[in-house]
């Protein structure tokens, strides 16, 4: 018998060896058994199948409150009234005092537009921009900044809920100490919150007005964790504490984008400008030349031609831009 033949016979010996060795050697020392026994000590003790029911029941309460929460349409992007858009811009106007100022605001725009035209369609389409795209846009204006501030407040209030639950605190004072000290617009709204509590709404249904007053999804986070531990119990500084590092990460990337955004925006306005400073200075220095577009009728459609494809353009470029975090 050669070597090579003895060589394959120990290597098949030492393989065959390893391979029983890695199957047999478990169920002969008992390890497996002993794994099984303590497997079946751990779900047959008390502790253990009540810590199972009580995590599933828990599993459930969070679903059952989710589907009530949906159900009520929290977190869905509703349409606004025009009553709670002023309340979200932090106007205690009522509706009937806006169409007033707005009635007045295209008034005064016609009136301008009558002066400095001479036109008297000039001055019908002045008031009803002034009528009614001025005042929207302020409001819409108002409520953006309005917004904002109380995103950007919400992490530093709900750090004061956590610090006091953690030290004690009942949840009403804490919400309590944000509605008379934390900075506006987050006062008014803890105040309202306050307010709805003390004449016998739950606190669930008062924070979820709240997010419906404040329609970002901020709010709705808030509101969902508020209204989970209402009905299912939990460790709510525990869960704040989650949510206020969220929101900040949150506000963290959207800066960031917007940061890497700037640049694409910047040459997106100075493309969308490029025409109109062109025309200008053209008409200062041979208005003769470029009169035509306004004075011939294939001026003017040429100028509606433009107007349109500089419209798709804006658009599309607005969309490029924006980025939803």
């Amino acid at each position: 018998m050669d070597l090579t033949t003895l060589a394959v016979a120990a290597l098949a010996t030492a393989s065959v060896g390893g391979v029983a060795w890695v199957f047999l050697y478990p169920i002969l020392s008992g390890e497996r058994r002993a794994e099984k026994r303590q497997q079946n000590l751990v779900t047959r003790s008390p502790e253990a199948r009540l810590e199972r029911v009580n995590t599933a029941n828990r599993r459930d309460q969070i679903a059952q409150s989710l589907k009530e929460l949906e159900a009520r349409g929290l977190g869905k992007p509703q349409k606004l009234t025009l009553e709670q858009r002023l309340a979200q811009a932090g106007l205690d106007w009522t509706p009937s005092r806006f169409w007033l100022a707005s009635a007045g605001a295209g008034v005064v725009v016609a009136i301008l537009a009558l002066v400095f035209s001479g036109s008297l369609v000039v001055a019908l389409l002045a008031a009803f921009a002034g009528a009614f795209g001025l005042p929207r846009w302020v409001l819409g204006h108002l409520s953006r900044r309005r917004i904002a501030g109380f995103v950007a407040e919400l992490p530093n209030a709900i750090d004061i809920i956590v610090r006091g639950i953690r030290s004690g605190l009942p949840l009403g004072d804490c919400l309590r100490e944000i509605a008379f000290n934390a900075r506006e617009p987050l006062r008014t709204e803890f105040r309202l919150v306050m307010e709805s509590q003390a004449i016998g709404v739950p606190l669930s249904d008062a924070v979820q007005k709240l997010a419906h007053r404040i329609a970002v999804p901020e709010a709705n986070f808030f509101a969902i964790v508020i209204g989970i531990q209402s009905k299912a119990g939990g460790n709510l500084s525990e869960a704040l504490g989650n949510l206020s590092r969220v929101l900040r990460e949150r506000k963290k990337m959207g800066d960031k984008v917007k940061a890497m955004s700037m640049e694409a925006k910047t040459s997106a306005a100075i493309i969308g400008a490029l025409p109109f400073g062109v025309a200008l200075i053209t008409y200062f220095t041979s208005p003769d030349y470029i009169s035509l577009l306004w004075t011939t009728l294939i001026g003017n459609i040429v100028l509606g031609v433009c107007a349109v494809w500089m419209t798709i353009g804006v658009l599309v470029m607005r969309k490029m831009i924006n980025f939803d975090v």
